[in-house]
């Protein structure tokens, strides 16, 4: 399924009457000025109510707001002078409904995983995603979007790597920008989150993730110093955890020196649900979110205190609504008022989800050219994944309520219910019966591996489902497909080679059997229409051109922390016993071995041979590089032919990496469709952030003069050409 660029969607406009005018006589003015200029007709209580968001669905119902759609978060706004109330949804997938509690019954269009959509490494289709949901949030009536996760893959147990977009600041920085940008298209506000090193679930709302400055600077930092560049998101939420030993939500060289002073940045900085510790208001951060009626608020009661007391002053106040205020004013938040219940063509939305799902699934492995599936195959086997209900998704803040509702939902014993399975209404079982009317394909559920291989002699072709849930709130254990599922695959696989295996997972698996099996998909969390998905590229509708946006270690040996830090100390704990903790247990810190040096770069660094590389992906046609020219001085700028020398049209990912202080990086990269036989010259001009060190001292990028090395390929370990570049010193200013 092929889409056009970011579709324009409809915006809907309404106002209060009371606010109509003023916001007549304003909409021509800059946003600095009528924040400035509203600031000054607000009471001190007024100002209060804006930088204190409340969770809509637990105040008292005679103080639950009115005429209003509940979310995430609701934040009061001030009718009297046309200032909206900030009505808030998670958000990164899709508008969520966590558990279907919030809103009963209501559903919304399911993206694929953030794993899938990074694996498209196309920032035009993820715009045209972050536009369709961002139109079904102002059509349900939310002006502001919990989205924009940014985080770093660093640790691969990691509970949200489903969220994120990959392990490189390129390229998750380019793709978070372009879905923000995608989302504020339709006048409300997104986020980018979580600001910043929130890379584990594990102690997330105590640890401290300790790294220096420089290597900071130079991965997670630069990865939303890209996003903010691109998106210009209307916040930023802050994280949970601590860095370096303060609080991220209260750390003042986060908040106020790199991202005001250093970056420039204008919007507002918003706390992540419960992440406030103090009244941290004068170290940057703008407005406490998702507080409950009965907390004592540390942005309510707390900094009246401060302010009564002067610790906090009116101008900490003032500076901290009007960055709410511009925003608003910014975004066309205050000038189009959302409002509930404007019709959604989901079915023109499933059509956006499943391009995205065709474009992130990765191919890693196509023995003797196993897929596409034969039309001589006329006996298939399915088996396993629940692929005869539907598609899995991860759990926790982000998880949507799909269209048509799920297929599926697995409480899971022990666990909250916001951290069920839930599976999308799109069964792969019957998107292949459609998808091949002349074959006879039967299903086993996969619970017994002995029967399975039994029914896999019969087969003539089998195709495996392997799934791996994952979850805000809690980390994997280790790299494995739980369940048995290497058991089941390795047996069946032993009965006819002529197995694929569609991988379902959050993140990387070790896969045993990889040497069995003739074919492996990695198909991610597919969404809405991921059955369809995958069935069109098992098939060869759809000519496979997903790309690893992280690396598969082969083992967890290999990865930078191999034991998963605080799992064994707070292993059993519930959230209230780790509250307890002394704060040097409490407090435990995460280090990192890899430093800047985050996924592909601590394999290159390490010499390591991961199981499957980052950038890797495989294709049913065949692509040949040639003709590099390389220019260097004060930038780097890279040109080179591709060609498409197989039989079928083919998208190829030219990847362009440059050899940085003995360890390559990625500095460009090009997504190119071609037909059999045609070329094309492309160019890649590097940001000279990726070729430099940050100077701490200094407070700026430098890159070093020298000859660099260049590499362009297919894969960071499928280099195709290679050159030299001669760089001239270089300085910049962040």
């Amino acid at each position: 399924m092929k889409l056009r660029r970011a579709t324009t969607f409809a915006v809907m406009t309404s106002a209060l009457a009371l606010a109509a005018a003023a916001r007549a006589q304003g909409q021509n003015a800059a946003p600095d000025a009528r924040a400035a200029q509203t600031l000054k007709q607000m009471t001190l209580d007024e100002r209060f109510d804006l930088i204190r968001g409340y969770m809509p669905f637990q105040l008292p119902e005679a103080e639950k707001p009115k005429g209003v759609i509940f979310g995430a978060g609701y934040v009061k706004g001030v009718p009297r002078l046309g200032v909206p109330a900030l009505i808030e949804s998670d958000a990164s997938l899709g508008v969520a409904n966590m558990d279907n509690v919030m809103r009963h019954g209501d559903v919304a269009t399911a993206l694929p995983s953030g794993a899938a959509m990074a694996s498209t490494w196309d920032p035009q289709l993820i715009e045209q995603a972050g536009a369709m949901i961002g139109s079904e949030a102002r059509a349900k009536g939310f002006n502001v979007m919990l989205a924009g996760g940014v985080n770093l893959v660093r640790e691969p147990r990691n509970g949200r790597n489903f969220e994120y977009l990959g392990e490189d600041p390129l390229l998750a920085g380019t793709l978070a920008g372009h879905a923000i940008r995608g989302v504020q298209s339709n006048r409300i506000i997104s986020t980018i989150k979580h600001f910043v090193l929130n890379a584990q679930e594990t102690g997330r709302t105590t640890l401290t993730a300790s790294i220096p400055e420089q290597a900071l600077r130079e991965s997670d930092l630069l990865a939303f110093e890209i996003g903010i560049e691109i998106g210009q998101p209307g916040s930023v939420m802050c994280a949970y955890n601590q860095v370096n030993g303060v609080y991220a939500c209260e750390n003042s060289f986060l908040l106020t020196d790199v991202l005001r002073r250093d970056w420039g940045y204008k919007g507002f900085v918003m706390s992540d649900w419960g992440a406030v510790h103090s009244p941290s208001i004068r170290a940057g951060l703008d407005q406490e979110s998702g507080t409950q009626h009965s907390d004592t608020p540390y942005f309510g009661a707390l900094l009246r205190q401060e302010l009564a007391a002067g610790r906090v002053t009116d101008a900490d106040i003032d500076r901290a609504v009007l960055r709410i205020l511009r925003t608003m004013y910014a975004s066309g938040v205050a000038d189009d008022p959302v409002k509930m219940g404007r019709p959604i063509d989901y079915d023109a939305h499933g059509k956006v989800a499943q391009a995205v799902a065709e474009a992130g699934i990765v191919l890693l492995k196509n023995e003797g050219g196993l897929l596409p599936i034969a039309g001589s195959a006329k006996r298939i086997l399915v088996v396993g994944g629940h692929a005869d209900a539907g598609v899995p998704s991860g759990g926790g803040s982000s998880q949507v309520t799909p269209v048509g509702g799920p297929a599926l939902a697995l409480n899971i014993p022990g666990e909250p219910a916001w951290q069920r399975r839930v599976y999308a209404p799109s069964p792969p079982l019957t998107a292949l019966r459609a998808a091949l009317p002349q074959a006879t394909v039967r299903f086993d559920d996969g619970t017994d591996p002995q029967r399975a291989a039994a029914a896999a002699r019969d087969a003539d072709l089998v195709v495996v489902f392997g799934e791996q849930f994952t979850t805000e709130d809690k980390d994997v254990p280790d790299l494995s497909l739980p369940d048995n599922q290497n058991a089941l695959i390795a047996a069946v696989a032993t009965a006819n080679p002529k197995t694929v295996v569609v991988l379902e997972t959050g993140g990387p698996v070790t896969m045993p059997w990889l040497d069995q099996v003739g074919a492996v998909l990695e198909a991610w969390y597919s969404g809405q229409r991921g059955g369809e998905a995958i069935a069109r590229v098992l098939t060869g509708q759809v000519n496979p051109s997903g790309r690893l946006p992280i690396t598969f270690p082969a083992s967890l040996a290999q990865t930078p922390n191999p034991k998963l830090p605080g799992a064994d100390l707070l292993a059993g704990k519930s959230d209230e016993e780790i509250a307890a903790l002394p704060d040097a247990q409490k407090h435990f810190p995460v280090t990192y071995p890899e430093g800047a040096d985050v996924g592909y770069r601590w394999y290159d660094r390490t010499k390591a041979r991961p199981l499957f590389a980052f950038g890797h992906g495989l294709s049913y046609t065949r692509f040949a590089y040639k003709s590099l020219a390389v220019t260097g001085g004060k930038g780097l700028r890279v040109s080179f032919q591709v060609a498409n020398v197989g039989q079928r049209l083919g998208v190829e990912v030219a990847q362009v990496y440059a050899r940085v202080n003995g360890v390559k990086r990625l500095v460009g990269w090009r997504r190119i469709e071609l037909r059999p036989g045609e070329a094309r010259q492309v160019s890649v001009a590097a940001d000279p952030r990726l070729l430099a060190a940050f100077d701490v001292a200094g407070r700026r990028w430098r890159v070093a003069p020298g000859l660099y090395e260049i590499e362009v390929g297919s894969a960071f370990d499928q280099p195709q050409l290679t050159g030299k570049a001669q760089l001239a010193t270089l300085s910049i200013k962040p």
